[in-house]
């Protein structure tokens, strides 16, 4: 779910077109909830194959990495490992209030309240490992580049914008501010759900007057993935908060450990060991396992793959230390 700092965080609107020969690392995760969540059915049922299972990831992946590779992005997908500790209790809360959403749909789709059912069916998205590794395989065959995080998804993306391997990242969520990311580009969602925007962690520190252990404090004050935030306190409040040096007084009352939370932002755990590389697309490969294993349409995916073979072409012609 990520921090929300909207409050006070500037975003400047872009194109893509200011995007364009730019390595983007996107949190898979991220991406891959959001085509959960919005590829579905009027009643909210998900995109499913003849085995009745879903579908609705892969096809976002699919088309939704191809427009951003002919827009003149480098996209590279970077995905979670083991969350840290801290973020157990936020993941068993997801748990339930996603089955408090099944219930819901299965309820509303039964009194035939179809906008009720894709509102609630939009919150029962589940990712399992066989989804997970067909993501990955996907990719593999389009020649698009993956990194396994070894904790948290965005916390590598942010590493491989600090070691240069990538330009932005690319997310919805405010956390790789708070984890040093030089720039965050917004909506690359191409739905016009969101709005497309970037937001530079240098100019947002300056405008605020703070440097970026205090944005993490006033995230924490406001709520992370790894803590509750303090009821109440809001952004604007918790910056005023900080602003006024009255942390401390408020710390001594938190029931969780600050400095912990602190900890996973300051020194996240990710790896260099890793491989960045853009290949042309294995067509036979991506027909298998998006046709023969989950019957796409077979002229769809073929079209597809040869628009991004096409991009993939003009990329080669290129260094890679053009597109950073």
């Amino acid at each position: 779910m990520g921090v929300n700092l909207k409050a006070i965080v500037s975003h400047e609107p872009i194109d893509f077109e200011d995007l364009k020969g730019r390595v983007i690392a996107i949190d898979a995760l991220n991406s891959l909830y959001q085509f959960l969540a919005s590829i579905r059915q009027p009643d909210g049922t998900p995109l499913m194959d003849s085995k009745k299972r879903v579908t609705s990831h892969l096809s976002g992946l699919l088309y939704r990495t191809v427009r951003l590779v002919q827009i003149g992005i480098k996209p590279v997908y970077v995905f979670d490992g083991e969350p840290p500790e801290l973020k157990k209790k936020e993941i068993e809360e997801r748990r339930e209030m996603k089955e408090e959403a099944e219930y819901e749909w299965e309820k509303a789709k039964r009194e035939k309240r179809l906008e009720d059912a894709k509102k609630f069916a939009m919150r029962t998205s589940r990712l399992t490992e066989e989804m997970l590794n067909d993501s990955k395989n996907l990719l593999d065959y389009m020649g698009i580049p993956c990194v396994q995080a070894p904790s948290e998804g965005e916390a590598q993306c942010v590493h491989l914008c600090i070691k240069g391997d990538a330009w932005a990242v690319g997310s919805q969520d405010y956390d790789s501010l708070l984890l040093g990311a030089p720039r965050l580009v917004r909506g690359l969602t191409l739905s016009g759900t969101f709005e497309l925007s970037i937001v530079h962690l240098n100019k947002v520190l300056k405008e605020l007057n703070l440097n970026r252990e205090q944005l993490i404090d006033i995230a924490i004050l406001v709520g992370t993935d790894f803590n509750e935030g303090v009821k109440g306190i809001g952004p604007k409040k918790a910056l005023k908060i900080v602003r006024e040096g009255r942390l401390d007084e408020i710390r001594k009352e938190l029931d969780f450990d600050f400095n912990a939370v602190k900890e996973i932002f300051l020194n996240p755990k990710v790896t260099d060991e890793y491989r960045i590389e853009w290949n042309l697309p294995d067509k036979n490969s991506v027909v298998e396992i998006l046709c023969g294993e989950h019957d796409f349409s077979e002229d769809r995916v073929k079209k597809a793959i040869g628009n991004l073979e096409k991009s993939m072409r003009e990329f080669s012609q290129k260094g890679l230390s053009e597109w950073l």
